[in-house]
């Protein structure tokens, strides 16, 4: 009778510890649980900018004026993990504080990635600069064909690419810049005729324009370009598919989003001393990245530019 009262007491005491256990980490989960959903409540209501091709030229100088105005976070991507990591540390040893996403333009699921990310951290994006290009140098030997190809790949498609996986996550008030180049307006005014028509037309789709850069490019495989009316000049003809698209992107905003006051612009930043353009442009990265970064930081209040080409801070004719 004794073994039985003692059993009972043992088994009681087990059940009872094992029920103050359970409540134990039933409160720490609660408590856990708690501080992280007030962490993720505070994230979701910080700003956030994202600049791609952030870690050398016009896309670093833009992240750090960016950190020195923005009121947010401040993410520099770039392709290679390396060399972003030590532009972010090199703008933390000036006392800024940028953070570091590793993003590649030309791989869609890294897009893809990233938009999720962002979707998940942040809630979405509030300023994004689209500063990713490339472009050949003069003297390159590489085929015309070759250039059109990749210069088009990086620099139209990725970065519609990048638009198109972006714009949903914009925020209401948000800010986009493409960054493309006065290069886009002289190769337009080059174009044929019939050309220039239809990417000043208010009315051209984007699917039309992907399909007209593609025909660029398929056109440079046969030698065929400059009889369908297209100039010799693939970085050109990248950037004029650029801002034509801005302008179609953002006349869709207005339709789609009217009230959520997105402003939507393409940029010439200017003639830039970068590892791209060389050492005998004029203007530093310092001077190159005043008008993209005046574009990402447009007033709340403001409703214009908006859909245009921007330059020296001035809406120029298109």
């Amino acid at each position: 009778m004794r073994l039985r009262t003692a059993s009972v007491r043992v088994l009681l005491f087990v059940r009872t510890s094992g029920h103050l256990l359970f409540l134990l980490l039933f409160q720490t989960f609660k408590h856990f649980r708690a501080v992280h959903l007030r962490s993720v409540v505070l994230d979701m209501a910080t700003k956030v900018a994202v600049v791609t091709g952030g870690n050398k030229g016009i896309g670093l100088a833009i992240v750090r004026a960016l950190c020195k105005q923005y009121k947010g976070d401040v993410y520099l991507t770039a392709r290679d993990v390396g060399r972003g990591q030590e532009a972010v540390a090199s703008l933390s040893s000036e006392g800024l504080k940028p953070k570091f996403y590793q993003l590649d333009i030309n791989d869609l699921s890294s897009i893809t990635a990233a938009a999720a990310f962002f979707k998940d951290t942040y809630g979405g994006v509030d300023v994004l600069v689209n500063n990713a290009g490339i472009a050949f140098k003069v003297a390159d030997t590489a085929p015309f064909s070759v250039q059109a190809d990749v210069t088009l790949k990086t620099n139209f498609f990725a970065t519609r690419d990048m638009l198109t996986h972006f714009l949903p996550i914009i925020k209401a008030g948000g800010r986009v810049v493409n960054v493309s180049s006065f290069v886009s307006v002289r190769t337009l005014n080059n174009c044929s005729p019939a050309l220039q028509q239809r990417f000043r037309s208010e009315d051209i789709t984007e699917d039309e324009l992907v399909g007209l850069m593609q025909q660029f490019v398929d056109k440079t495989q046969k030698n065929e370009h400059k009889e369908a009316g297209w100039p010799e000049t693939a970085y050109g003809v990248s950037k004029t598919g650029l801002t034509t698209l801005s302008m179609i992107l953002a006349r869709r905003l207005s339709k789609e989003r009217p009230n959520d006051k997105i402003l939507l612009n393409a940029c010439c930043p200017g003639w830039v001393r970068t590892d791209m353009t060389g050492p005998e442009a004029p203007k530093s990265p310092e001077e190159g990245m005043e008008t993209p970064v005046y574009l990402a930081l447009l007033p709340a209040d403001a409703t214009e530019p908006h859909g245009k080409f921007v330059s020296d801070k001035q809406v120029q004719q298109w």
